[in-house]
């Protein structure tokens, strides 16, 4: 389009700044980008953040990293000494110094550190970063699983065997539910998409509950907002459960038929009883339930999903003493043990400890049942917690109560444009997955899928354990800014052999490098997106998003950077020789879609997909295909947690780090502290963006006004908070919907504004705003490693 002497290009593409991925439509005047504005036509378009109408200030921000930096002085020194280098030199370095760690140490030694692609730009490339990461050989992936992910990927494995709301699982299909749940998530600042599609979802008169500490988002438009006590979730997820099963109020034939409620347990193992106790030819892999028609013991076959008699009956409550080859045996189903546990949780006790009272959680039982399907989300509130594992569990047990898995209208796993996996899971032996940093102390947690936290990285590089870790590959992980234990953090970083990190800005965690590599934001460069997870509709776009501009300086996209790595590193022949227009067209093969296509349709191609529900019904060779789980039901009862020491059954677990766990410490910090994303950031980015910092410019700790009054303080007062970590300082902000005994903070805040004249905060000292410095790496969750950033302990002051 030209207007008089401008030229005006508007691009279709999306924001690829969070998971969200909105649909959105680039303004391009005269060759520069003045406007990101959202793409109604696209099925994630309806609106657009903050944050995303602020991407020209970030492609054209003075202090973006333009060039390659070598550096020149010791890690303890001020002053890095940075120089600038050429690209050809930086690779050289790079290829060599991560070759001679292999060489000396094994590939294991060194670990690929990224952003999470929940709240960056990454998602782009994480497959190709993957992809290197194996083919070099290392089992090691810092991707802040145990901060953002443990639950929706792999935690709800262990019920359903199956992530939940994230690519390639079951989402929640709002577009159909008739009740929305959402567990510690608010998604008008996570994922705009879904806010818009709840908003959609209210006006045709679907219910909302919302459980969340603060009354932000949808929770002021819920039909029943839960004010948790931070850490408490699990006893409420119980607690609702417990009201459900009192009243039948569940979906008794669904948990009957497809969970594994009527297996018989045993009293004198925990273990669930099977063929092979009752007779000596009988299967160990066969269970045995107790048929209610005919009063006597029923095998189940996992294998053929079937129950030993045609017509019998599988009894979900009740305990029998069953006749073994060594005697009797008092058992009961596993359903019974679970109702039995959520008995322990009615509403005066939940209210007790979870401070939601009574009636809403008899409120919230009601509608959980009434306004079926449900469609639930639980997001980073209940993850980043002491007890995460356990908490995502009993969420878990209480959404199966409701029969809505895989159900239209609940959480549904949507049909996806075939396309061949290029994360790499076939170059890395067995052998070398084994070498995953905690795989020895957390068998269950992210190490078994080859993500590993940061408590297990810093140990493994101050203390050789297991195993010496000597170098790292950053891709936009701030560590030091993300993650607890920071001062920890930063002697960790320092002390590695060779550190190479890829990035927009020289963070603090940027600082500690070796090397550092100039990236382009996701508006300069191409990246193919093979379906947005949120709908059918948005499942069935396939998008080569093209460059709005040319990558300012000489950045590069991390998918050509990992792409030249790989070939200097002798790694080509896995990636196509370095071109990375043929990998495209591999990854695209199996969905007959065409690069020619997609460039002659920016907005996207379509691939007609059929949804289909309750799939885990559907016959494959002659059996049902039901859950890829040990029972092939879905697990209210883990076996495998039992076989590894933990609790079969989701109990409540308080945090460890909490008033009722440690009393002494209550007594010095009577606070409990939680903190939430703030809606002007992703994360640590942005806050040198002026747009985005005029609406935020301080770092702030929200309270209840009576806290608040008892200690002196006013609304924007500059206050210290305390923990027995660590002191930051904030500005208060007053909150009336927070209970008087809770606190929220917010993580982040280290990068000045000069623009606006907003300072810069010193990462690592009581004088500036780091959160992380408030939170250490000792109460962690044992199953996964999560750290407590939502539910800790803390005292606030004004500041002197």
């Amino acid at each position: 389009m030209f207007t008089g002497s401008q030229s005006i290009e508007r691009i279709p593409g999306y924001c690829a700044l969070c998971v969200s991925r909105c649909g959105s439509i680039a303004v391009v005047e005269n060759g520069k980008f003045v406007a990101l504005e959202p793409d109604p036509s696209h099925p994630t378009g309806q609106a657009l953040c903050a944050k995303g109408r602020a991407a020209p200030e970030l492609v054209y921000h003075p202090e973006r990293l333009l060039h390659p930096l070598k550096r020149t002085r010791p890690k303890g020194d001020p002053d890095p000494g940075w120089q600038r280098i050429g690209w050809d030199e930086a690779l050289g370095l790079t290829a060599a110094g991560l070759r001679r760690l292999a060489a000396q140490h094994g590939p294991e030694s060194v670990v690929f550190s990224v952003v999470s692609p929940s709240t960056s730009a990454i998602d782009d490339s994480l497959a190709w970063i993957q992809r290197l990461m194996r083919a070099f050989g290392s089992p090691n992936l810092s991707i802040a699983m145990e901060l953002c992910g443990w639950g929706r990927t792999f935690a709800t494995r262990y019920t359903y065997g199956t992530g939940m709301g994230v690519p390639g699982t079951p989402m929640p299909d709002l577009e159909n539910a008739g009740c929305i749940l959402f567990w510690g998530y608010n998604p008008s600042l996570a994922r705009l998409s879904h806010a818009t599609a709840t908003a959609a979802a209210i006006r045709r008169g679907a219910r909302l509950v919302v459980v969340d500490p603060r009354r932000t988002g949808f929770a002021g438009k819920a039909d029943v907002w839960l004010r948790v006590r931070p850490g408490s979730d699990g006893a409420l997820a119980l607690g609702i459960a417990n009201v459900m099963i009192g009243r039948g109020g569940y979906d008794r034939a669904f948990v009957r038929d497809w969970t594994n409620g009527p297996l018989l347990v045993r009293s004198d193992t925990g273990r669930l009883l099977t063929e092979s106790d009752l007779s000596p030819g009988g299967s160990a892999r066969r269970y045995v339930a107790w048929d209610a028609k005919a009063g006597c013991p029923l095998v189940y076959d996992p294998a053929l999903q079937r129950y030993e008699r045609d017509g019998a009956e599988a009894a979900l409550l009740g305990e029998h003493e069953i006749a073994t080859q060594r005697g009797g045996v008092a058992c009961r189903t596993v359903f019974e043990l679970y109702a039995q546990l959520c008995r322990r949780y009615p509403p005066e006790v939940v209210e007790a400890l979870c401070g939601v009272g009574r009636d809403q959680v008899e409120g919230a039982a009601r509608i959980l049942w009434d306004a079926r399907p449900v469609a639930y989300y639980a997001w980073s509130g209940v993850e980043q917690q002491s007890n995460a594992t356990q908490i995502i569990r009993a969420i878990s047990l209480l959404y199966a109560l409701t029969g809505s898995f895989d159900a239209q209208g609940g959480n549904v796993l949507f049909p996806g444009v075939p396309a061949a996996n290029v994360a790499g899971e076939e170059l890395i032996s067995a052998g070398q997955r084994a070498r995953a940093l905690g795989l020895p102390e957390r068998p269950l947690g992210p190490s078994r899928w080859e993500s590993v936290t940061t408590d297990e990285v810093y140990r493994a590089i101050l203390e050789q354990r297991p195993h010496a870790v000597r170098g790292m590959v950053g891709f936009g992980a701030n560590l030091l800014l993300a993650h607890a234990d920071v001062l920890r953090g930063r002697a960790a970083l320092t002390a590695l052999d060779f550190y190479v990190h890829a990035d927009l800005f020289m963070s603090p965690t940027a600082e500690l490098a070796d090397i550092v590599l100039p990236v382009a934001t996701p508006f300069e460069r191409e990246s193919l997106k093979i379906g947005f997870d949120v709908s059918p509709a948005a499942q069935s776009l396939v998008q080569l998003r093209r460059p709005v501009v040319e990558p300012r300086g000489e950045a590069r996209s991390d998918t050509r950077i990992v792409f030249d790595l790989a070939c200097r590193l002798g790694l080509g022949a896995h990636f196509w020789e370095g071109d990375i227009e043929t990998a495209y067209r591999h990854q695209l093969g199996p969905s007959g879609v065409s690069l020619e296509a997609l460039r002659e349709s920016p907005s996207g191609v379509r691939v007609p997909l059929q949804t289909r529900y309750r799939k885990y019904a559907e016959q494959e060779e002659g059996a049902p295909r039901g859950f890829a789980t040990p029972t092939r039901k879905i697990e209210l009862y883990s076996e495998v947690f039992l076989e590894h020491g933990y609790p079969p059954l989701p109990g409540h677990e308080e945090p460890l780090v909490g008033p009722r766990s440690r009393p002494d410490l209550a007594a010095r910090y009577p606070l409990i502290l939680t903190c939430a994303k703030h809606t002007q950031f992703c994360e640590s980015q942005h806050r040198g963006l002026p747009s985005l910092r005029r609406r935020a410019p301080d770092p702030e700790v929200e309270l209840h006004p009576a806290a608040a009054a008892e200690r002196g303080v006013r609304a924007g007062d500059w206050v210290t908070i305390e923990t027995p970590e660590g002191r930051i300082r904030a500005r208060a902000r007053l909150n009336e919907s927070l209970e008087p005994g809770v606190v929220c903070g917010q993580h982040g805040w280290w990068q000045a504004c000069p623009e606006i004249g907003a300072p810069a905060y010193d990462p690592f000292g009581p004088q500036g705003a780091n959160f992380n410095l408030l939170i250490g790496n000792a109460a962690i969750d044992p199953i996964s490693g999560s750290v407590p950033h939502r539910a800790y302990l803390c005292q606030i002051r004004r500041a002197d």
